[in-house]
C-alpha cells in the first residue's frame, strides 16, 4: 500500500509579516502537492494535524484546505486527518460522520469517546487500520477516561491506546501529533514549533506494534528511534532554522506485508519563494549578491563585520525590490557591536521613553534626530504613562488629554 504523509501545514502562517497564503506560497504549494499526488497515485493521504496556524483560521486559510481536501476527495483518494495543537479539533471534525462518506476521515474530539476514529483499507496483502489521534494532554486523557492517576503523557498515551481493540497481527498506522521522543532525547527542531522544548514528551516505545507512524508537530523531517515512527516535517520552510533541511516535502511510504521493510523516501517540492541566509562581511556579500541573479526569495541579511544602519541594509533592500524577494530579517553578529549592545542594556533601561524614541528614531533616519513637535508630544505622553496603570487600557481622561495636546500643537503650526 503507497500512503503519502504530511503533516504541519500552517495554512495562513506569516512570517515577519510576510502572510504565506497572501503572498502566494501556500496556494502554490497545494497545486504542485496535487501535481507530486498523480505522479504517485497512492491509496491514502495522511495529514498528521496542525492544517491551520490558528484555531480560529482566517476565512481564505478555510477556503485553501477546502481546495486541497476537494480536489482529493475528487481523485477519490481517502484522506485521514488529525487535529494538532494549532487546530480545533471540534472545528474541524464538524460534519465529519457526512465527510467519511466521502473518503475524509477526521479525528474526533476526545470527550465525545474513548474510541479513535479508525478507518481500514485492503491491498494484496491484507487490511490496514489507521488510527487517528489527535493532539491530547494528560488532563484530557484522564477526564475521558475516567482515571485521575493520568499525570504525564506517556503513561497517558499508552492508556488511551490499551482502551482501542487494536489487532497488532495484522497491519496498523497511527496517525498522531505529540512531541515524540527516543530515550528522552527530542527529535532536531525547525525552528518554528512552538510548545515544544520538554514538553509533553512521549517515547516512541509507546507504539511499539504499530507497522508506522505517521507523525506531526516537529517541522524537521526525520524517524525518531526507529525507522517507521517518523515525522514528515512542515511542507515549506517557516523559519530560517529550517533552511538547514537540504529538501521539504511529503513521504512516500510503501507499506509491504506484514513484518516486510518499509520503503519511505521524500517527495520534494520546491517552494515558490526559495528561502536563503546571507552571511558574511558586507562588501563581500553584496559583490556576491550582485553578481548573482537569483529572484523572488525570502532573504535573511547576517553582517559579520560591521553593525546595523539603514545605509548598511539599504543595497541589499534595493537589490530586493528589484529581484521580487523580500528582505525578512537584518541582523549583525559583529563582535564590537554585540559586546556594545550588551554593555548598553543596563543604560538603556534607564533611559526615559522619549530618549530611547529619540533614539530609534535617529538610528533609522541616518543621524537625523526628531523635530522638536515630535520630541514634545512623545515628553507629555511619558508624563502621561507614568500616572497611568501600564496593565490598563488608556481611560477617557488620559485620551482626552492627548487629543487635547495634539490640538494645541496643532494650532501652533
Amino acid at each position: 500500500m503507497r500512503i503519502i504523509h504530511l503533516a504541519d501545514l500552517h495554512f495562513g502562517k506569516s512570517i515577519h509579516g510576510v502572510s504565506m497564503l497572501e503572498n502566494g506560497d501556500q496556494g502554490a504549494w497545494v497545486d504542485r502537492f496535487l501535481t507530486r499526488t498523480d505522479e504517485q497515485k497512492p491509496d491514502a493521504i495522511l495529514i498528521a494535524g496542525d492544517v491551520y496556524d490558528r484555531s480560529a483560521p482566517s476565512g481564505d486559510a478555510v477556503e485553501l484546505l477546502s481546495r486541497l481536501l476537494t480536489a482529493l476527495a475528487d481523485r477519490e483518494l481517502p484522506v485521514m486527518l488529525v487535529a494538532g495543537n494549532h487546530d480545533s479539533v471540534q472545528r474541524l471534525s464538524f460534519a465529519s460522520p457526512l465527510l467519511s462518506r466521502q473518503g475524509l476521515h477526521i479525528s474526533r474530539p476526545l470527550l465525545e469517546s474513548d474510541q479513535l476514529v479508525h478507518v481500514t483499507l485492503r491491498d494484496d496483502d491484507g487490511p490496514v487500520t489507521f488510527w487517528l489521534l489527535p493532539y491530547v494532554y494528560p488532563a484530557l486523557i484522564a477526564q475521558t477516561l475516567g482515571d485521575e492517576s493520568l499525570r504525564d503523557y506517556d503513561t497517558a498515551i499508552r492508556a488511551l491506546l490499551a482502551r482501542q481493540d487494536i489487532d497488532f497481527t495484522q497491519r496498523n498506522v497511527l496517525i498522531a501529533h505529540q512531541n515524540v521522543t527516543a530515550n528522552g532525547e527530542e527529535m532536531p527542531r525547525g525552528g518554528s514549533e512552538t510548545t515544544i522544548g520538554g514538553v509533553g514528551q512521549i517515547d516512541y516505545r509507546c507504539f511499539d506494534g504499530f507497522d508506522y507512524v505517521a507523525l506531526g508537530h516537529i517541522h524537521a523531517a526525520g524517524p525518531v528511534g526507529r525507522e517507521a515512527v517518523r515525522y514528515a516535517g512542515s511542507p515549506l520552510c517557516y523559519h530560517f532554522n529550517e533552511t538547514r533541511q537540504p529538501e521539504k516535502g511529503p513521504l512516500l511510504v510503501e507499506l509491504g506485508a506484514k513484518g516486510t521493510k518499509l520503503g519511505i523516501q521524500t517527495l520534494p517540492i520546491p517552494p515558490l519563494h526559495p528561502m536563503r541566509e546571507l552571511r558574511g562581511a558586507h562588501e563581500e556579500l553584496l559583490l556576491q549578491e550582485t553578481a548573482q541573479a537569483r529572484q523572488g526569495e525570502y532573504l535573511r541579511l547576517v553582517l559579520t563585520d560591521r553593525r546595523l544602519s539603514p545605509e548598511a541594509v539599504a543595497p541589499f533592500e534595493a537589490l530586493c525590490r528589484e529581484r521580487g524577494s523580500v528582505l525578512m530579517e537584518r541582523c549583525s553578529e559583529y563582535e564590537p557591536f554585540r559586546a556594545a549592545a550588551a554593555a548598553s542594556s543596563e543604560a538603556v533601561e534607564q533611559k526615559s521613553m522619549q530618549a530611547l524614541f529619540c533614539d530609534f528614531y535617529t538610528e533609522c533616519t541616518a543621524g537625523e534626530p526628531p523635530e522638536e513637535a515630535d520630541a514634545a508630544l512623545l515628553d507629555f505622553a511619558e508624563s502621561l504613562a507614568q500616572h497611568a496603570d501600564v496593565h490598563a487600557d488608556p481611560g477617557a481622561e488620559e485620551i482626552e488629554k492627548l487629543v487635547e495636546f495634539l490640538v494645541k500643537q496643532e494650532g501652533s503650526v
